[in-house]
């Protein structure tokens, strides 16, 4: 089932509370001039269901989709069900099950997979989508599953996942043939957002292509990190956008109930109404001058349609209609000029915590990691027993008043194919002194966090006192 990685509890002001007024006021024009249109049409039958409060006052949300084995929980790098987490305070992450491929395809979920995914993209502020460079394919189910996300295209950035498998040549190919399956699932006349990179903690198995990797995880970060801050702007847009669908829905059903006899033939003139529906989208569009782009697919109103007595449908109410007109045309600006003004009288709000702490910070970007306990309790520095071998490689690299630079310490530690995010993390515990440079006991443990990262076990998020250079640990003093 879909895993939902919400809010966790804590205190502090968070950029949902700073925009309270905003949508206290959307969920006011919602219940008050949308939804008794959608009640009377039966729209939740056809769409979407009504919206609730917690539509209006969630935090904002990531929705990732994939095929198995793309990597989406190594994305979020989930670790356990529940920890204290900076990032949740700004965001919610929602996990979804694996889209199937091949023969598996074939074996039925028990529930409407797309139909799903569709409710939550009505409510998300992105929508991820993960592919594997190594084994690039878009089965049937993730064609329809993307194919649910129509109308919703401004939310849908995609990753191209595990790109260090692959060389450059092969890279090139891989995102061609990409771009080429996109184009026949995602019908927009913008190009979708393609990021390129290895998103895992993992050395980079081909570092080609690193620099690239590099600029487009920051590119997917800053993306990610700037939701919070147009998130009422967003939550605005959708409630547009369903009133306008809404609307479209009112005069169709309206329209079916116009033409059905009122005492025999009600099953051929349904059948031939169904039938004419392409048409009739046409009428109305040019009667009340609507976009093409607010009408609902043609085909699957066909299908849902086949299920009701369209003698049971309610006749056009103008006044319902009048309503949402009047919402839209003079209640979303003064909404909108709020906006606004909060976004001008308040800090900026970003997505702070995990890797999106300190992105920039040192030479490197700050990762994720947790636990390294090798030498605590000993009175040795436990990275002493490999610091001959670390000093012969810090005085080759031309140090200046014992110091070497975090330039001349990067070209150093990239050779250990670790990631930015990991390197960063790494550069933070190990300029102990956080003076941007490292001596020769901080380049040691530079390199020695490496080697513990390399052996498979994950770093401290904060240097442990066994860690510490011991030129820089603070003197105890005895009590008498």
């Amino acid at each position: 089932m879909f895993s939902w990685l919400g809010k966790e509890s804590g205190s502090g002001r968070s950029p949902q509370d700073v925009l309270q007024t905003v949508t206290g006021g959307l969920q006011s024009l919602y219940t008050g001039k949308l939804l008794p249109l959608e009640e009377h049409y039966r729209f939740h039958e056809f769409h979407s269901p009504a919206l609730e409060e917690a539509d209006f006052k969630n935090l904002p949300m990531v929705l990732l989709v994939g095929q198995y084995s793309t990597g989406k929980t190594t994305f979020i790098r989930f670790m356990c069900s529940q920890l204290p987490n900076q990032v949740l305070k700004s965001i919610s992450i929602i996990d979804s099950p694996g889209i199937l491929s091949g023969e598996k395809q074939r074996i039925s979920r028990g529930y409407d997979f797309c139909q799903v995914l569709q409710w939550f993209a009505e409510r998300v502020d992105r929508i991820i989508l993960l592919f594997d460079a190594h084994k690039l394919d878009i089965s049937d189910e993730f064609s329809e599953a993307i194919k649910a996300f129509r109308g919703q295209d401004d939310k849908i950035r995609v990753v191209l996942n595990k790109a260090d498998q692959v060389d450059t040549q092969q890279l090139m190919r891989v995102y061609g043939a990409l771009m080429w399956s996109l184009g026949k699932v995602i019908n927009t006349p913008e190009v979708v957002r393609v990021y390129i990179g290895s998103f895992w903690a993992k050395p980079l198995q081909n570092t080609e292509n690193r620099k690239l990797f590099e600029m487009e995880a920051q590119d997917l970060f800053r993306d990610i990190q700037s939701l919070p801050k147009n998130a009422a702007l967003r939550k605005l847009n959708d409630l547009i956008k369903r009133a306008r669908l809404a609307k479209v829905h009112a005069y169709i059903i309206s329209h079916l109930k116009k033409e059905m006899p009122a005492m025999f033939g009600k099953e051929a003139k349904k059948k031939e109404l169904i039938g004419k529906l392409p048409e009739i989208f046409l009428q109305i569009q040019r009667e009340h001058q609507i976009s093409p782009g607010d009408f609902p697919e043609v085909k699957k109103m066909q299908q849902q349609l086949e299920m009701y007595d369209f003698s049971k449908f309610h006749a056009l109410k103008p006044k319902l209609i009048d309503s949402v007109d009047n919402m839209l045309a003079n209640k979303i600006a003064p909404l909108m000029s709020m906006i606004r003004e909060e976004e001008n009288s308040m800090p900026t709000q970003m997505v702070h915590g995990g890797a999106f702490e300190g992105t920039m910070e040192g030479p490197f970007g700050q990762g994720y990691g947790e636990g390294a306990g090798e030498g605590a309790g000993e009175e040795e520095w436990v990275v002493a027993k490999d610091k001959p071998l670390y000093d012969e490689l810090f005085y080759t690299m031309s140090p200046v008043n014992g110091k070497i630079s975090g330039v001349n310490a990067k070209k150093e530690m990239v050779n250990s194919k670790l990631p930015n995010s990991v390197l960063g993390k790494i550069w933070k515990l190990a300029d102990y002194d956080m003076d941007g440079m490292l001596d020769e006991e901080e380049f040691a443990l530079a390199k020695h966090l490496i080697k513990i990262k390399l052996e498979g076990f994950e770093l401290p998020n904060e240097l442990p006192p066994h860690l510490v250079p011991p030129s820089q640990r603070k003197p105890v003093q005895n009590s008498e």
